[in-house]
């Protein structure tokens, strides 16, 4: 999956033009997403994230029935354009998204609806003078390090069809219902955030035993309890953002 505000200059990966390229890690410069608010998540890390981020959901396009999609995300700020968990270029959670985990690689479709591993060729852990991991050795093959973020690209992009079926069963069983969150500020400024979705707690205790079971059993109901424990770290996004602007004034 490629997200423009992460990959800003995606470019496939080319055993002529990359041939002496190599990436070097850990990633430590996280600055060009001061503008990202939110970062999409697979069902499948929900509960690990949930440690770190509040985890919503949000409309995410349309089916090919033309029905509204939706996708679960990890919330960054609490306004358009605000990161919270960036400071400086340093990450303040503890564990990375799933596509942050795998940057500076994603997976793009080509014109003829091929995948192909991609990379951001304005990541500053690109090199061409020897330093991380070659992508392709002398002879133009795939370096035992490119198989395997292959491998995991092609993990995350299952995992992101398998989400989109989860969130389908979400809707099927009319369980997201749009919230608002509503915040007050020090000097009295009033916060609203909306256009988030959240699992109505109260249709899930309404479901059938068999409903309940199945989902239980498919591991969506750990997506839920996660996504309802998130929800509390809506606070520490509002102490960051008291803090943030506390700053800019004793600055």
């Amino acid at each position: 999956m490629m997200t423009p505000i992460l990959h800003r200059q995606p470019v496939p990966l080319d055993k002529e033009k990359h041939r002496q390229t190599s990436v070097s890690f850990p990633y430590d410069d996280w600055s060009h997403l001061s503008g990202m608010n939110a970062l999409f998540l697979t069902a499948a890390e929900c509960l690990n994230a949930a440690a770190d981020y509040p985890v919503f959901f949000v409309k995410a396009g349309e089916d090919e029935q033309g029905n509204v999609d939706y996708a679960p995300i990890a919330v960054l700020g609490l306004s358009q354009g605000e990161n919270l968990y960036l400071e400086g270029s340093r990450w303040r959670g503890t564990q990375f998204p799933a596509l942050m985990a795998t940057y500076p690689f994603c997976i793009a479709r080509t014109a003829n609806e091929q995948l192909a591993v991609c990379m951001d060729a304005a990541a500053s852990n690109v090199h061409t003078d020897g330093q991380g991991q070659r992508l392709f050795d002398d002879l133009g093959n795939l370096t035992e390090f490119t198989t395997k973020v292959q491998g995991e690209l092609e993990r995350l992009e299952a995992q992101i069809a398998t989400t989109r079926q989860v969130t389908r069963r979400l809707v099927a069983l009319d369980l997201l219902r749009e919230r608002r969150f509503d915040a007050t500020l020090p000097d009295g400024r009033q916060i609203s955030v909306d256009g988030f979705f959240t699992v109505d707690e109260e249709r899930v205790r309404a479901l059938p035993d068999a409903t309940v079971l199945e989902l239980h059993r498919d591991g969506v109901l750990t997506m839920i309890d996660a996504h309802w424990v998130s929800m509390a770290q809506m606070r520490r996004l509002l102490q960051w953002r008291i803090e943030r602007e506390a700053a800019k004034t004793t600055g």
